[in-house]
């Protein structure tokens, strides 16, 4: 099929498209800046440069590209600049759904997180209500405005290339002994399982799946495992700040219905990857 994805240079976007590629779908994917042209073209996709606040060039851009799905992996964490994210996910997904009904296109993929949830004691489940009032619960409505709306809840990303990379900016607070275990939960999810579960999710049903592995955990299980693994010091133990969501677990058992199986089951067979 024809895909149009936005977000073509981020650490999903740009791993999804050689997948894709190599699925045989034709992609066009966007940048915001020149230079990641080509970078997009060695990956395998026609590159557009087009920013999502920019609504008049990006619909002409999805019109221009006339697919059959727009898929959004847009974030803006960079400088983890959390209310820079939240108007990405606010008014950027508002732009791309908008660009989507003007085209004619019906159908969207989206990616949000599992780690949204409003508070329970309970693993959560992808009827279980988000967090109210968040920009991940705005993101979502506008997306089931299409017809056909697939939202994936990815779980916290580890592999090459994300935080949790050695000289990421986990791994180097972690080397730094600047992050305490606390029993915050945590649901992972390889980076590479992302990617399978995105291109998988092309034909499932309509819908909203968790993308995470079987074993969400505390920060005082998973923190000295990956601690201990890049070689630094033991974290300390600490409780939560006031305030502080302690995190739900996460369930995968949608998504494993539908025919994924995660590579890496759990972040214990995951974190040597890294």
């Amino acid at each position: 099929m024809r895909i149009f994805l936005a977000g073509g240079t981020g650490v999903v976007g740009s791993r999804l498209i050689p997948a894709l590629h190599a699925a045989g779908h034709d992609v066009t994917a966007t940048t915001r800046r020149a230079e990641g042209i080509d970078f997009l073209r060695e990956r395998g996709a026609r590159g557009v440069v087009v920013d999502v606040f920019d609504a008049p060039r990006l619909a002409d851009a999805v019109a221009a590209a006339a697919p059959d799905l727009v898929m959004h992996q847009l974030t803006d964490l960079g400088e983890y600049d959390t209310d820079a994210n939240a108007r990405l996910r606010r008014d950027g997904t508002a732009n791309l759904v908008a660009a989507a009904e003007a085209a004619g296109v019906a159908r969207m993929i989206a990616q949000s997180i599992a780690f949204a949830y409003a508070p329970g004691d309970t693993t959560a489940t992808e009827d279980d209500p988000l967090e109210p009032g968040s920009a991940v619960g705005v993101l979502e409505a506008l997306v089931h405005r299409l017809q056909r709306a697939t939202v994936l809840r990815y779980g916290m990303f580890y592999g090459a290339g994300t935080w949790y990379a050695p000289g990421g900016r986990t791994g180097v607070a972690v080397v730094a002994g600047q992050l305490p275990a606390t029993p915050a939960i945590t649901p992972f999810v390889h980076i590479d399982d992302v990617v399978s579960a995105t291109v998988q999710a092309l034909h499932w049903p309509d819908g909203t799946y968790n993308i995470v592995d079987d074993e969400p955990a505390p920060g005082t299980v998973w923190l000295p495992v990956y601690a201990a693994g890049l070689g630094a010091p033991v974290p300390r133990v600490a409780g939560l700040p006031d305030g502080a969501p302690r995190r739900r677990a996460v369930s995968n058992a949608r998504a494993r219905a539908a025919g994924w199986r995660p590579r890496y089951p759990s972040w214990r067979d995951g974190f040597p990857t890294v």
